[in-house]
């Protein structure tokens, strides 16, 4: 039963690893790409960094996003971290 009962506990500790950690991850993941390739002109979005804009110029790794009036910066699309609703910004 000691060898029998190492590998249950084995097994058990590979279960609570997957379900509490790896498939948490990589759903947290597929959605940040799916995120990422849906991001178009004209969205609201905040950066991993905290600033919010709405993005002005798509490219392939890169978006333009503006910041305020006539005020642009460069931002790599991993970095942004949320979209936001439309009209958030002119609330804040």
């Amino acid at each position: 039963m000691g060898v029998m009962g190492q590998v249950i506990f084995f097994a058990g500790f590979i279960l609570i690893f997957y379900f509490l950690i790896w498939r948490p991850q990589s759903k947290r993941a597929k959605e940040h790409k799916s995120l990422m390739s849906g991001l178009n002109k004209g969205d609201e979005v905040i950066t991993s960094g905290g600033i919010a804009g709405k993005i002005t110029k798509v490219a392939d790794d890169f978006i333009v996003v503006e910041i305020a009036d006539n005020v642009e910066v460069k931002v790599q699309k991993v970095a942004v971290a949320a979209a936001l609703p439309k009209g958030t910004l002119k609330d804040i």
